[in-house]
C-alpha cells in the first residue's frame, strides 16, 4: 500500500511538470517553464525511488510489476488531470487503450511465484 501511494503522488508530480504548463503557464517562455518543469518533478523523484525501492524490497514486487503499476497511475492520473484540468473530453478509442492497459496489468501480476 506504501508503494501505490508514494507512486500516486509522485505521478500527481509528474502530470503536473509535464501537462500543467499547457494551462497555467501559457505565455512564459520555453526555458523557463523547462525550468519550472524540472523543479516539479524533482518532487516525482523523491518519491518515485522511495516507492521503487519500498515495493521491490519491502512488499516483494518484482521490477516489472512495479513498471506497469506505474504505468495505470500514470494513465489514471492524467486521465482526471486532462479532464478536471485542461477540460479535454476521453474518446471511445482512449478508453479502450486504458482497458487494454488494465489488462496488462492484470497479466503482470498473475503470476503468484515469488519475484525473488
Amino acid at each position: 500500500m506504501k508503494t501505490f501511494l508514494l507512486l500516486l503522488c509522485s505521478n500527481l508530480f509528474m502530470t503536473f511538470a509535464w501537462y500543467g504548463h499547457l494551462k497555467f503557464f501559457r505565455g512564459w517562455s520555453l526555458p523557463l517553464t523547462i525550468l519550472l518543469s524540472w523543479g516539479i518533478a524533482l518532487f516525482e523523484y523523491v518519491l518515485m525511488v522511495p516507492a521503487n525501492r519500498i515495493g521491490y524490497e519491502e512488499e516483494g514486487y518484482s521490477a516489472f510489476q512495479l513498471k506497469i503499476l506505474q504505468e495505470v497511475i500514470t494513465i489514471s492520473v492524467f486521465i482526471v488531470f486532462a479532464s478536471l484540468v485542461l477540460r479535454e473530453k476521453i474518446k471511445w478509442n482512449h478508453a479502450v487503450s486504458f482497458i487494454l492497459i488494465l489488462g496488462a496489468v492484470a497479466f503482470a501480476f498473475y503470476d503468484k511465484t515469488p519475484a525473488k
